[in-house]
């Protein structure tokens, strides 16, 4: 599976809305759910910052690494 973004997680223990999120680090929702859905190829800096400002979080609470099966 490789990185898996946990951003749900946070969200829920957050009680903060996908658009609030969004608005409140300057991306689209769409940009966002791609995100949190797993189908992004990669994250700026910048926006793993904002995401860690506004979830009050670190970002290995975001970022999780799940080894693939071999």
């Amino acid at each position: 599976m490789g990185i898996r973004v946990d951003i749900d997680v946070m969200l829920a223990k957050r009680k903060m809305a996908v658009g609030e999120l969004s608005e409140k680090i300057g991306i689209t929702p769409a940009n966002l759910a791609v995100l949190k859905n797993g189908r992004a190829k990669a994250v700026r800096f910048s926006t793993l910052e904002a995401l860690c400002r506004e979830l009050d979080c670190q970002p290995g609470d975001l970022l999780i690494f799940e080894p693939e099966d071999t």
